[in-house]
């Protein structure tokens, strides 16, 4: 393999593992020990489980480093088999496939300083910016959350660990972070940015903390690991324009089963609104959105079909 022509999926050799708590973390190499593909901070890849799973996960390591990727999966008790799947196979010698990186959550090129804010397994891709604002020479602050903090001795490793605070939510002196806090101390607001990455609640008040202190809503990022819950509202038809099928969805059902109980097979890979592979093109009727990937401008005639909706009677759709 070389860099000019990097595939969409390659097998690579897991390394290292190490369990820290219901997180499982562990490296990737190629079984050639060739160079990994060129990555940047925020990226994530698919990682393919069998049994037609496939899910995303950030990289955590240092871009720099191409002799391996590193990842951290947390087993999450409402796993849909996933998680299970990593924890359950992943052991030094196994052969994974996984996705050429791809990035929805990339670091500005411009600003002086930067506070990376992290909840839980949400600290992933801010470990990755952390190394590439320090290989910059650019200041930041990044905060670690959590109530089970099974990353601060890893965090107080780095060459950077000085630039770390580590917020142990475990304790009840430290049980309420206070993004307000750890965005109010910057002095130039305006040349700063912020990235945030975790449970859906710390993200909005990292958000709302920067809108009320001031900062440009364009210095504000944030990473979402799912988008809005899928099902749920009123039932609606949709008609696959290529194949020449209309199926109705039920309220408990998504686009992208509904269409496969009538045999239209719709590339999917997350699930989860994030990842854009489902991605269509609307022909008629009004989408209800629920999806993380597309922009607004997009929206105006697109659709992910695994967590979006409609309002209108009748969606076509061209699949």
């Amino acid at each position: 393999m070389t860099d000019r022509q990097v595939p969409q999926s390659f097998a690579v050799k897991v390394n290292s593992v190490e369990q820290l708590g219901d997180v499982l973390s562990f490296s990737v190499s190629m079984p050639d020990a060739s160079p990994m593909p060129e990555w940047e901070a925020g990226a994530h890849v698919d990682l393919f489980l069998g049994d037609d799973i496939v899910r995303q996960y950030s990289l955590c390591g240092n871009p720099a480093d191409r002799s391996c990727y590193r990842l951290a999966v947390l087993l999450e008790p409402a796993s849909r088999g996933g998680s299970r799947a990593v924890h359950a196979t992943v052991k030094p010698g196994t052969t994974l496939t996984i996705g050429t990186p791809r990035n929805l959550f990339p670091l500005a090129k411009d600003g002086t300083h930067a506070v990376l804010v992290g909840g839980g397994i949400g600290i992933t891709p801010l470990i990755a910016m952390a190394y590439e604002l320090y290989d910059r020479g650019t200041s930041f602050a990044l905060h670690y959350a959590a109530r089970s903090p099974v990353f601060a001795p890893f965090l107080a490793s780095l060459p950077f660990a000085d630039s770390v605070v580590v917020h142990d939510c475990s304790q009840p002196e430290n049980a309420l972070f206070s993004p307000g806090e750890a965005l109010g101390g910057v002095a130039d607001k305006t040349r700063t940015h912020v990235y945030t990455c975790g449970p859906a609640g710390l993200m909005d008040a990292v958000f709302t903390a920067g809108e009320t202190l001031g900062y440009a809503g364009s210095n504000l990022h944030r990473e979402a690991f799912s988008a809005e819950p899928v099902t749920g509202g009123e039932g609606f038809e949709v008609l696959a324009a290529k194949s020449g099928v209309r199926v109705e969805v039920k309220p408990d059902e998504t686009i992208i089963n509904a269409l496969k109980r009538v045999g239209v097979k719709v590339n999917v890979s997350c699930e989860q609104g994030i990842c854009g592979s489902c991605v269509v093109s609307v022909l008629e009727g009004e989408p209800e959105h629920r999806d993380e990937y597309l922009t607004d401008d997009e929206r105006s005639d697109q659709i992910a079909l695994c967590c979006s909706r409609s309002r209108s009677p009748l969606l076509v759709v061209d699949a």
